[in-house]
Order: structure tokens, then C-alpha cells, then sequence
């Protein structure tokens, strides 16, 4: 451990030497220190000295940063930002790895911009749902400016679920929206259908059914949607649901369609309550039943007093 620490030690005292200028040396070495902190960095984070390995991270993103090697720099962020990940520091960790990420994009590296970004949501989502939201749509936005539409959509389908989970229904609608434009856009339908179920879903759960019904009708422009089972589903949830009719919305919310979506969705397919509290049709035995009761009444009725 002692070695470790010492030679990190040996390090930044090379890397602080190549920073200084002299009558003979007018410019500093800032590839050669950077390289000097990153070697300091990895010895102390074997000494498990962690926030000794940050700040040599953080030297090394200056050096490259001066020498205007931006991608390097950026990984050197990221790095300080691990660090203080494993120190449970992760909101900090988190300003790091933006940092990063608009490094990336300056650098003309996007794609690497934008999965900093999702490893950064990845991170702070057990802690931070709302900026973990942020981060994703973040990573998406980078993505669709490259027309890199599926990775764009797998980022907004992660903003769009934990919008859901945080109950933010307004703002998940108008994601789940943008998730089915793009699927459009690429031609994948049946995600689509799979979309306008969530949609549905979203709407009911505000208490709006004319945008509920509005996003089926719509869906009928897709290929293959009139008739399918998704089709359906929907068709039977909405009567459900204007007729006040309890059983075949939750029927229909239990059928394995709805039942099996993400989880996100799942809940609120399962937690779905028709508006007034319902009506439950009463099956057909139960009437005859109750019928049936009633003509025994009356036939003992009829013979109350006796025969004569």
C-alpha cells in the first residue's frame, strides 16, 4: 500500500515538473503530464485512495484540456466521476460525466456524448428519478440530432417509464407520443401498437378518454393495426370504460396484452378503476338465480293461509 502511494506521489511530482516553463522550456509538456496524472491516479485508486485518485483525474482533464486533446480530457471526467461513484458521491459523479458528455459533443464524438449520458441516468436513477429523466432525454436529444433514431427511442423509452413511475402523466403522454412518432419513422409497427396500449393507458389514468380514444383512431393509419390484437384489446378497454363497465375493463386490463407490458405500464393497467366506481354486469345464473328466489316467494305467498 506504502508503494502504491508513493509512487503515485512519484508521478505527480513528474507531472508538476513538465508543467513548469524555464528559459529553455517556454511551453509546458501537457501531453507528458497528462500522462504522468493518469499513471498517479490509478496508483492511488489501487491504494484505495480515492479522493486523491479524483483530483489526479481532474489534473490529468486539465492537462489534456490545455493541450487541446478534448476526447482524452473528457475520459479523464469520467474517470473522476467513477471515483466518486464509488465513494456514494453519485450527484457529484454525475456533474462530472456531463461535463464529459458536452466535451464528446465539442470533440465531434455524439455517440459517445450520448451513452456517457445514459450510464450517468443508469447511476443516479436509484436516487434522482426526475434527473435521471433528464439525462435520458438528453441522450435521446443527441441522438436524434445524428439520426441515430433507435438508440434516440430507447433513450426516450426510458424517460417515459419513469415519468410514469414518478406519476408525471402529463409529461409521460407527450414522451410516449414522441416514442410512437419515431417507431413510425422507422417503420416498426408493432412497437407502435405496443405504444398507442401505453398511450391508453396514460390517458385513462388522466382521466382524459377523448385522448385515450383519439390515439386509437389515429392508430388506424398504421399497417396492420385494424384487427389486431392490440387493435382490439383497446377497442374492448375503451367501450369498457365509457360504458362504466367494470368487469370488461378489468378483463381486458388482466389479459396477458396488458398484463406482460413493462412494468411501469403493467401497474397502471392493473390499478386501472372505471370512472363513478363502476357497474359489475351480473351474469346470467345469478339472474336466474335471484328469479327463481322470487317465484318461491310468491308460491309461498300464494299458500300462506292453506289450501281452502
Amino acid at each position: 500500500m506504502a508503494a502504491k502511494i508513493n509512487e503515485a506521489h512519484d508521478h505527480i511530482a513528474k507531472a508538476e515538473k513538465y508543467l513548469r516553463t524555464s528559459f529553455m522550456k517556454w511551453k509546458p509538456d501537457y501531453d507528458s503530464a497528462a500522462s504522468e496524472y493518469s499513471k498517479a491516479a490509478v496508483a492511488f485508486k489501487n491504494a484505495k485512495m480515492l479522493e486523491e485518485a479524483k483530483e489526479a483525474y481532474l489534473q490529468e482533464a486539465e492537462a489534456h484540456t490545455n493541450n487541446k486533446t478534448l476526447f482524452h480530457a473528457a475520459k479523464a471526467l469520467e474517470a473522476a466521476g467513477m471515483m466518486l461513484k464509488d465513494m456514494q458521491r453519485i450527484p457529484e459523479a454525475i456533474q462530472y460525466i456531463e461535463r464529459a458528455s458536452m466535451m464528446y459533443v465539442e470533440n465531434g464524438t455524439p455517440d459517445t456524448a450520448a451513452l456517457a449520458l445514459d450510464r450517468a441516468g443508469k447511476l443516479i436513477e436509484s436516487q434522482d428519478l426526475a434527473k435521471a429523466v433528464d439525462l435520458y432525454q438528453k441522450a435521446a436529444s443527441v441522438f436524434e440530432n445524428e439520426d441515430r433514431l433507435r438508440q434516440a427511442v430507447e433513450m426516450l423509452g426510458k424517460s417515459s417509464r419513469l415519468l410514469v413511475r414518478q406519476h408525471k402523466l402529463d409529461e409521460a403522454a407527450v414522451s410516449i407520443q414522441k416514442e410512437k412518432n419515431m417507431y413510425k419513422e422507422i417503420e416498426n409497427y408493432p412497437t407502435c401498437f405496443k405504444k398507442t396500449s401505453a398511450q391508453v393507458l396514460v390517458h385513462l389514468h388522466r382521466n382524459d378518454f377523448v385522448a385515450a380514444d383519439k390515439c386509437v383512431r389515429e392508430s388506424y393509419s398504421l399497417p396492420g393495426f385494424s384487427g389486431s390484437e392490440d387493435c382490439i384489446a383497446l377497442e374492448q378497454l375503451l367501450q369498457g370504460y365509457d360504458e362504466q363497465d367494470e368487469d370488461q375493463v378489468h378483463r381486458v386490463c388482466n389479459s396477458p396484452l396488458f398484463k406482460y407490458m413493462d412494468n411501469d405500464y403493467a401497474k397502471l393497467s392493473i390499478s386501472l378503476r372505471v370512472p363513478g366506481g363502476g357497474k359489475k354486469k351480473k351474469s346470467p345464473a345469478a339472474d336466474a338465480g335471484e328469479g327463481g328466489a322470487g317465484a318461491g316467494e310468491a308460491d309461498e305467498d300464494d299458500y300462506a293461509g292453506g289450501l281452502c
